[in-house]
Protein backbone atom coordinates (compact mmCIF):
# COMPACT_ATOMS: atom_id res chain seq x y z
CA UNK A 1 0.00 0.00 0.00
CA UNK A 2 3.09 2.56 0.53
CA UNK A 3 4.54 1.45 -2.53
CA UNK A 4 0.76 2.41 -4.41
CA UNK A 5 0.89 5.75 -2.46
CA UNK A 6 4.30 6.50 -3.09
CA UNK A 7 3.66 6.42 -6.72
CA UNK A 8 0.49 8.50 -6.34
CA UNK A 9 2.45 11.01 -4.96
CA UNK A 10 4.39 10.93 -7.73
CA UNK A 11 2.52 11.12 -10.56
CA UNK A 12 0.25 14.35 -9.20
CA UNK A 13 3.92 16.25 -8.58
CA UNK A 14 4.74 14.85 -12.18
CA UNK A 15 1.75 16.29 -13.83
CA UNK A 16 1.93 19.69 -11.39
CA UNK A 17 4.97 19.87 -12.91
CA UNK A 18 4.06 19.37 -16.02
CA UNK A 19 0.68 21.49 -15.40
CA UNK A 20 3.24 24.08 -14.41
CA UNK A 21 5.58 24.54 -16.75
CA UNK A 22 2.95 24.21 -19.71
CA UNK A 23 1.10 27.54 -17.92
CA UNK A 24 4.26 29.34 -17.92
CA UNK A 25 5.39 28.52 -22.02
CA UNK A 26 1.59 28.61 -23.10
CA UNK A 27 1.41 32.24 -21.20
CA UNK A 28 4.98 33.09 -23.29
CA UNK A 29 3.68 31.90 -26.60
CA UNK A 30 0.52 34.56 -26.15
CA UNK A 31 2.72 37.11 -24.99
CA UNK A 32 5.16 36.87 -28.01
CA UNK A 33 2.00 35.88 -30.14
CA UNK A 34 -0.32 38.76 -29.74
CA UNK A 35 1.72 41.97 -30.02
CA UNK A 36 0.62 42.33 -33.02
CA UNK A 37 -3.67 41.65 -32.27
CA UNK A 38 -3.00 44.22 -29.64
CA UNK A 39 -1.96 47.43 -32.13
CA UNK A 40 -4.78 45.83 -34.38
CA UNK A 41 -7.08 46.67 -31.72
CA UNK A 42 -5.99 50.16 -30.42
CA UNK A 43 -6.09 51.26 -34.12
CA UNK A 44 -9.33 50.35 -34.19
CA UNK A 45 -10.42 52.04 -30.63
CA UNK A 46 -8.61 54.98 -31.72
CA UNK A 47 -10.61 54.89 -35.23
CA UNK A 48 -13.57 54.17 -33.39
CA UNK A 49 -12.74 56.99 -30.79
CA UNK A 50 -12.01 59.43 -33.65
CA UNK A 51 -15.16 58.90 -34.89
CA UNK A 52 -16.82 56.33 -37.33
CA UNK A 53 -18.93 59.42 -39.20
CA UNK A 54 -16.17 60.00 -41.20
CA UNK A 55 -14.09 58.06 -43.52
CA UNK A 56 -11.11 59.65 -43.21
CA UNK A 57 -10.55 59.01 -39.74
CA UNK A 58 -9.35 55.80 -40.24
CA UNK A 59 -6.49 57.08 -42.35
CA UNK A 60 -4.22 56.82 -39.34
CA UNK A 61 -5.32 53.58 -37.51
CA UNK A 62 -4.89 52.02 -40.86
CA UNK A 63 -1.42 53.28 -41.34
CA UNK A 64 -0.79 52.66 -37.16
CA UNK A 65 -1.76 49.47 -38.30
CA UNK A 66 0.28 48.37 -41.29
CA UNK A 67 3.55 50.33 -40.04
CA UNK A 68 3.13 48.39 -36.32
CA UNK A 69 2.72 44.92 -37.84
CA UNK A 70 5.87 46.08 -40.26
CA UNK A 71 8.09 46.96 -37.24
CA UNK A 72 7.33 43.62 -35.03
CA UNK A 73 7.11 41.46 -37.41
CA UNK A 74 10.99 40.10 -37.16
CA UNK A 75 11.18 40.63 -33.48
CA UNK A 76 7.84 38.32 -33.34
CA UNK A 77 9.73 36.06 -35.16
CA UNK A 78 12.91 36.05 -34.41
CA UNK A 79 11.03 35.55 -30.08
CA UNK A 80 9.75 32.91 -31.51
CA UNK A 81 12.12 30.93 -32.88
CA UNK A 82 14.33 31.39 -29.79
CA UNK A 83 11.53 29.87 -27.69
CA UNK A 84 11.38 27.21 -30.08
CA UNK A 85 14.43 26.41 -30.04
CA UNK A 86 14.97 26.19 -26.28
CA UNK A 87 11.55 24.49 -25.98
CA UNK A 88 12.31 21.31 -28.23
CA UNK A 89 15.76 21.80 -29.56
CA UNK A 90 14.60 22.90 -33.07
CA UNK A 91 16.63 25.62 -34.76
CA UNK A 92 14.63 27.13 -37.35
CA UNK A 93 17.02 29.52 -39.34
CA UNK A 94 16.22 33.28 -39.80
CA UNK A 95 17.58 32.99 -43.70
CA UNK A 96 17.56 36.45 -43.79
CA UNK A 97 20.15 38.06 -46.55
CA UNK A 98 23.22 39.42 -45.72
CA UNK A 99 24.34 42.90 -46.49
CA UNK A 100 27.82 42.93 -48.58
CA UNK A 101 30.39 45.11 -48.07
CA UNK A 102 29.78 48.82 -49.00
CA UNK A 103 33.12 50.01 -51.34
CA UNK A 104 34.23 53.54 -51.73
CA UNK A 105 35.47 53.80 -55.45
CA UNK A 106 38.12 56.26 -56.97
CA UNK A 107 35.55 58.73 -57.93
CA UNK A 108 34.39 59.30 -54.30
CA UNK A 109 30.89 57.52 -54.74
CA UNK A 110 29.80 54.81 -52.42
CA UNK A 111 29.12 51.62 -53.80
CA UNK A 112 26.62 49.35 -51.60
CA UNK A 113 25.83 46.45 -54.14
CA UNK A 114 22.95 48.11 -55.40
CA UNK A 115 23.69 51.87 -56.19
CA UNK A 116 26.14 54.59 -55.95
CA UNK A 117 25.89 57.12 -53.08
CA UNK A 118 27.65 60.38 -52.18
CA UNK A 119 28.38 59.02 -48.59
CA UNK A 120 29.00 55.91 -46.84
CA UNK A 121 25.88 56.83 -44.30
CA UNK A 122 23.27 57.23 -47.58
CA UNK A 123 24.90 54.10 -49.17
CA UNK A 124 24.75 51.61 -45.78
CA UNK A 125 20.74 53.58 -45.82
CA UNK A 126 19.87 52.78 -49.13
CA UNK A 127 21.59 48.90 -48.79
CA UNK A 128 19.41 48.47 -45.63
CA UNK A 129 16.36 49.77 -47.49
CA UNK A 130 16.67 47.74 -50.58
CA UNK A 131 17.32 44.49 -48.68
CA UNK A 132 14.65 44.75 -46.26
CA UNK A 133 12.20 45.05 -49.34
CA UNK A 134 13.33 42.71 -51.45
CA UNK A 135 14.46 39.75 -49.11
CA UNK A 136 11.57 37.31 -49.08
CA UNK A 137 12.19 36.81 -45.80
CA UNK A 138 10.82 39.54 -44.38
CA UNK A 139 7.57 38.89 -46.17
CA UNK A 140 8.12 35.37 -44.31
CA UNK A 141 8.03 36.92 -41.42
CA UNK A 142 5.21 39.53 -42.46
CA UNK A 143 3.02 36.32 -43.37
CA UNK A 144 3.58 34.87 -39.76
CA UNK A 145 3.22 37.69 -37.72
CA UNK A 146 -0.30 37.96 -39.06
CA UNK A 147 -1.02 34.04 -38.91
CA UNK A 148 0.70 33.11 -35.47
CA UNK A 149 -1.78 35.05 -33.23
CA UNK A 150 -4.47 33.63 -35.32
CA UNK A 151 -3.80 29.96 -34.76
CA UNK A 152 -1.20 29.21 -32.30
CA UNK A 153 -1.57 32.51 -30.18
CA UNK A 154 -5.17 31.72 -29.70
CA UNK A 155 -4.32 28.05 -28.35
CA UNK A 156 -1.85 29.53 -26.38
CA UNK A 157 -3.57 32.41 -24.68
CA UNK A 158 -6.55 29.37 -23.47
CA UNK A 159 -5.26 28.49 -19.88
CA UNK A 160 -3.92 32.16 -18.79
CA UNK A 161 -7.62 33.74 -20.28
CA UNK A 162 -9.47 30.27 -18.63
CA UNK A 163 -7.62 31.04 -15.30
CA UNK A 164 -8.33 34.76 -15.30
CA UNK A 165 -12.17 33.57 -15.83
CA UNK A 166 -11.68 30.93 -12.82
CA UNK A 167 -10.61 34.07 -10.61
CA UNK A 168 -13.20 36.70 -11.72
CA UNK A 169 -15.85 33.62 -11.67
CA UNK A 170 -14.49 33.10 -7.70
CA UNK A 171 -15.24 36.66 -6.80
CA UNK A 172 -18.41 37.14 -8.42
CA UNK A 173 -21.60 37.10 -6.37
CA UNK A 174 -24.21 34.89 -7.98
CA UNK A 175 -25.27 30.76 -7.99
CA UNK A 176 -23.66 30.28 -11.20
CA UNK A 177 -20.21 32.04 -10.86
CA UNK A 178 -18.56 29.33 -8.92
CA UNK A 179 -19.33 26.46 -10.91
CA UNK A 180 -18.43 28.74 -13.97
CA UNK A 181 -15.14 29.16 -12.18
CA UNK A 182 -14.65 25.30 -11.51
CA UNK A 183 -15.24 24.51 -15.18
CA UNK A 184 -12.77 27.65 -16.09
CA UNK A 185 -10.29 26.44 -13.63
CA UNK A 186 -10.46 22.78 -15.60
CA UNK A 187 -10.13 23.80 -18.54
CA UNK A 188 -6.96 25.94 -17.61
CA UNK A 189 -5.55 22.66 -16.08
CA UNK A 190 -6.46 20.60 -18.34
CA UNK A 191 -5.22 22.32 -21.27
CA UNK A 192 -1.94 23.68 -20.08
CA UNK A 193 -0.12 20.89 -20.80
CA UNK A 194 -0.67 21.07 -24.84
CA UNK A 195 -1.56 24.27 -25.40
CA UNK A 196 1.91 25.65 -25.81
CA UNK A 197 3.00 23.01 -28.01
CA UNK A 198 1.16 24.69 -31.06
CA UNK A 199 3.73 27.25 -31.54
CA UNK A 200 6.77 25.17 -32.41
CA UNK A 201 4.40 23.47 -35.33
CA UNK A 202 3.28 26.75 -36.73
CA UNK A 203 6.70 27.93 -36.31
CA UNK A 204 8.15 25.32 -38.25
CA UNK A 205 5.40 25.27 -41.12
CA UNK A 206 5.54 28.98 -41.35
CA UNK A 207 9.33 30.53 -40.52
CA UNK A 208 11.34 27.68 -42.05
CA UNK A 209 12.84 28.26 -45.13
CA UNK A 210 11.24 27.71 -48.95
CA UNK A 211 13.17 25.19 -50.87
CA UNK A 212 14.06 27.81 -53.12
CA UNK A 213 15.49 30.28 -49.79
CA UNK A 214 17.50 27.43 -49.11
CA UNK A 215 18.60 26.53 -52.13
CA UNK A 216 19.63 30.69 -52.84
CA UNK A 217 21.05 30.37 -49.81
CA UNK A 218 23.37 27.26 -50.33
CA UNK A 219 24.31 28.89 -53.80
CA UNK A 220 25.46 31.87 -51.62
CA UNK A 221 27.45 29.74 -49.14
CA UNK A 222 29.12 27.48 -52.10
CA UNK A 223 30.24 30.67 -53.69
CA UNK A 224 31.79 32.69 -50.42
CA UNK A 225 33.70 28.57 -49.92
CA UNK A 226 34.76 28.59 -53.41
CA UNK A 227 36.10 32.16 -52.97
CA UNK A 228 37.69 31.01 -49.95
CA UNK A 229 39.34 28.23 -51.48
CA UNK A 230 40.57 30.04 -54.74
CA UNK A 231 42.44 32.64 -51.78
CA UNK A 232 43.74 29.83 -49.91
CA UNK A 233 45.10 28.39 -52.58
CA UNK A 234 46.57 30.88 -54.51
CA UNK A 235 48.21 32.09 -50.69
CA UNK A 236 49.79 28.20 -50.52
CA UNK A 237 51.38 28.97 -53.86
CA UNK A 238 52.61 32.00 -52.57
CA UNK A 239 54.11 30.27 -49.53
CA UNK A 240 55.54 27.47 -51.36
CA UNK A 241 57.43 29.38 -54.23
CA UNK A 242 58.67 32.17 -51.18
CA UNK A 243 59.99 29.45 -49.47
CA UNK A 244 61.39 27.72 -52.07
CA UNK A 245 63.26 31.22 -53.93
CA UNK A 246 64.24 32.06 -50.55
CA UNK A 247 65.30 28.71 -48.84
CA UNK A 248 66.01 25.79 -51.02
CA UNK A 249 67.16 28.09 -54.33
CA UNK A 250 69.14 30.08 -52.73
CA UNK A 251 71.38 27.76 -51.18
CA UNK A 252 71.05 25.59 -54.24
CA UNK A 253 72.63 28.30 -55.99
CA UNK A 254 75.82 28.82 -53.38
CA UNK A 255 76.06 25.38 -53.63
CA UNK A 256 76.51 25.32 -57.49
CA UNK A 257 78.94 28.19 -56.75
CA UNK A 258 81.10 26.80 -54.57
CA UNK A 259 81.39 23.46 -56.71
CA UNK A 260 82.61 25.64 -59.25
CA UNK A 261 85.24 27.31 -57.32
CA UNK A 262 86.60 24.22 -56.05
CA UNK A 263 86.69 23.00 -59.25
CA UNK A 264 88.94 25.69 -60.57
CA UNK A 265 90.94 25.31 -56.93
CA UNK A 266 91.84 21.53 -57.56
CA UNK A 267 95.13 22.14 -58.93
CA UNK A 268 96.43 25.20 -57.42
CA UNK A 269 95.27 24.83 -53.69
CA UNK A 270 93.73 21.12 -53.15
CA UNK A 271 92.96 22.09 -49.56
CA UNK A 272 91.11 25.02 -50.08
CA UNK A 273 89.25 23.00 -52.50
CA UNK A 274 88.16 20.30 -49.98
CA UNK A 275 87.41 22.98 -47.42
CA UNK A 276 84.96 24.37 -50.27
CA UNK A 277 83.44 20.99 -51.05
CA UNK A 278 83.01 20.34 -47.29
CA UNK A 279 80.90 23.81 -47.22
CA UNK A 280 79.06 22.54 -49.94
CA UNK A 281 78.36 19.00 -48.27
CA UNK A 282 76.77 20.85 -45.52
CA UNK A 283 74.64 23.52 -47.68
CA UNK A 284 73.66 20.21 -49.63
CA UNK A 285 72.55 18.98 -45.84
CA UNK A 286 70.91 21.83 -45.13
CA UNK A 287 68.74 22.15 -48.48
CA UNK A 288 67.74 18.84 -47.89
CA UNK A 289 66.28 19.82 -44.82
CA UNK A 290 64.71 22.44 -46.00
CA UNK A 291 62.95 21.02 -48.84
CA UNK A 292 61.86 18.03 -45.91
CA UNK A 293 60.37 20.66 -43.84
CA UNK A 294 59.08 22.42 -46.59
CA UNK A 295 57.35 19.18 -48.30
CA UNK A 296 55.70 17.98 -44.47
CA UNK A 297 54.18 21.88 -44.42
CA UNK A 298 52.34 20.34 -47.92
CA UNK A 299 51.39 17.03 -46.37
CA UNK A 300 53.32 15.39 -43.74
CA UNK A 301 54.72 12.13 -44.69
CA UNK A 302 53.38 10.38 -41.57
CA UNK A 303 49.79 10.92 -42.63
CA UNK A 304 50.18 9.22 -45.78
CA UNK A 305 52.14 6.46 -45.01
CA UNK A 306 50.17 5.53 -41.14
CA UNK A 307 47.10 7.70 -41.46
CA UNK A 308 45.67 10.49 -39.31
CA UNK A 309 45.84 9.16 -35.32
CA UNK A 310 48.85 8.52 -35.80
CA UNK A 311 50.05 12.09 -37.31
CA UNK A 312 47.93 13.74 -34.81
CA UNK A 313 49.86 11.60 -32.00
CA UNK A 314 53.42 12.64 -33.70
CA UNK A 315 52.29 16.00 -33.84
CA UNK A 316 51.76 15.97 -30.32
CA UNK A 317 55.28 14.43 -29.35
CA UNK A 318 56.80 18.32 -31.54
CA UNK A 319 54.64 20.89 -29.63
CA UNK A 320 55.61 21.58 -26.15
CA UNK A 321 52.83 20.97 -24.03
CA UNK A 322 51.84 17.98 -22.38
CA UNK A 323 49.34 17.05 -25.00
CA UNK A 324 46.95 13.30 -24.53
CA UNK A 325 44.92 11.96 -27.62
CA UNK A 326 42.39 9.80 -27.51
CA UNK A 327 40.24 7.72 -30.25
CA UNK A 328 37.23 5.74 -30.29
CA UNK A 329 39.44 3.42 -33.48
CA UNK A 330 40.96 3.07 -36.29
CA UNK A 331 40.68 6.51 -38.79
CA UNK A 332 40.79 6.36 -42.22
CA UNK A 333 39.36 8.78 -43.83
CA UNK A 334 39.89 10.70 -47.60
CA UNK A 335 43.27 12.65 -47.85
CA UNK A 336 41.58 16.46 -47.94
CA UNK A 337 39.81 15.36 -45.48
CA UNK A 338 42.35 13.97 -42.84
CA UNK A 339 44.57 17.00 -43.96
CA UNK A 340 42.14 19.28 -42.86
CA UNK A 341 41.69 17.72 -39.55
CA UNK A 342 45.61 17.27 -39.02
CA UNK A 343 46.36 21.17 -39.57
CA UNK A 344 43.47 22.32 -37.90
CA UNK A 345 44.23 20.21 -34.90
CA UNK A 346 48.12 21.64 -34.92
CA UNK A 347 46.85 25.26 -35.38
CA UNK A 348 44.76 24.92 -32.08
CA UNK A 349 47.45 23.30 -30.20
CA UNK A 350 50.07 26.09 -31.78
CA UNK A 351 47.26 28.49 -30.37
CA UNK A 352 47.21 26.92 -27.09
CA UNK A 353 51.06 27.31 -26.36
CA UNK A 354 51.10 31.02 -28.24
CA UNK A 355 48.03 32.33 -26.70
CA UNK A 356 46.32 30.60 -23.84
CA UNK A 357 49.74 29.60 -22.26
CA UNK A 358 48.33 26.36 -21.54
CA UNK A 359 50.54 23.66 -19.80
CA UNK A 360 48.06 20.11 -21.04
CA UNK A 361 45.72 19.65 -23.77
CA UNK A 362 43.90 17.02 -24.81
CA UNK A 363 42.88 15.91 -28.18
CA UNK A 364 40.32 13.43 -28.86
CA UNK A 365 39.21 11.85 -32.24
CA UNK A 366 35.59 9.94 -32.69
CA UNK A 367 34.43 8.97 -35.98
CA UNK A 368 30.51 8.03 -35.98
CA UNK A 369 27.78 7.70 -38.76
CA UNK A 370 27.51 11.40 -39.88
CA UNK A 371 31.47 11.87 -39.80
CA UNK A 372 34.51 12.89 -37.30
CA UNK A 373 34.32 15.06 -34.78
CA UNK A 374 37.46 16.13 -33.15
CA UNK A 375 37.91 18.34 -30.06
CA UNK A 376 40.84 19.74 -28.68
CA UNK A 377 40.70 21.12 -25.02
CA UNK A 378 43.58 23.10 -22.96
CA UNK A 379 43.55 24.45 -19.26
CA UNK A 380 45.14 27.87 -20.84
CA UNK A 381 43.32 31.13 -19.95
CA UNK A 382 40.51 30.98 -22.08
CA UNK A 383 38.60 34.13 -23.86
CA UNK A 384 39.60 32.76 -27.44
CA UNK A 385 37.46 34.33 -30.02
CA UNK A 386 37.39 33.79 -33.65
CA UNK A 387 37.42 37.66 -34.91
CA UNK A 388 37.39 38.51 -39.03
CA UNK A 389 40.69 37.74 -40.32
CA UNK A 390 41.88 35.52 -37.55
CA UNK A 391 43.73 32.05 -37.64
CA UNK A 392 40.15 30.47 -36.08
CA UNK A 393 38.22 32.62 -38.81
CA UNK A 394 40.58 31.33 -41.54
CA UNK A 395 39.96 27.77 -39.89
CA UNK A 396 36.30 27.65 -39.92
CA UNK A 397 36.44 28.71 -44.05
CA UNK A 398 38.30 25.81 -44.62
CA UNK A 399 36.05 23.58 -42.59
CA UNK A 400 33.51 24.94 -44.51
CA UNK A 401 34.68 24.06 -47.83
CA UNK A 402 33.95 20.51 -46.68
CA UNK A 403 30.52 21.70 -44.92
CA UNK A 404 32.60 21.00 -41.81
CA UNK A 405 31.96 23.38 -38.43
CA UNK A 406 33.84 25.15 -35.86
CA UNK A 407 32.30 25.64 -32.32
CA UNK A 408 34.16 27.68 -29.76
CA UNK A 409 33.57 27.15 -25.65
CA UNK A 410 36.14 29.21 -23.96
CA UNK A 411 34.77 31.32 -20.84
CA UNK A 412 37.21 33.70 -19.09
CA UNK A 413 39.81 32.12 -16.82
CA UNK A 414 39.85 28.35 -18.90
CA UNK A 415 39.17 25.60 -20.30
CA UNK A 416 39.42 26.05 -24.07
CA UNK A 417 37.39 23.60 -25.66
CA UNK A 418 37.03 23.83 -29.37
CA UNK A 419 35.08 21.32 -31.62
CA UNK A 420 35.46 20.41 -35.13
CA UNK A 421 32.56 18.94 -36.94
CA UNK A 422 33.22 17.00 -40.66
CA UNK A 423 30.86 14.91 -42.31
CA UNK A 424 32.28 12.13 -44.57
CA UNK A 425 30.94 8.96 -45.74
Amino acid sequence: MGRVGSRVVRGVVRAAVQVGVGFGRACAGAAVCLPVPVVWAGAVGLGVWCGAEHPWSWIGPAVIVCAGTLALARTVCRAVRALVARWTGTAIPAGHREAGPVMQLSTGYWWNGFSYERSRRDAVMDQRMRLWWSDPATWRDLRFAVIAPLTAGVVAALPPAALAAALLGAAGIGPAARPIAACALAVAIGCAPYAWRSLPRVAVRFLAPSPAMALARRVDELTAQRADATVAQAAEIRRIERDLHDGAQARLVALGLALATAEALMDRDPAQAKALMREARTGAAASLTELRELIRGISPPVLSERGLLDAVRALALDVPLDVAVSSGGPLRLDPPIESAVYFGVAELLTNAVKHAGAARAHVSLVRDDRGIVVEVEDDGRGGADAPPGGGLAGLRRRLATFDGTLAITSPRGGPTRVRMTLPCA
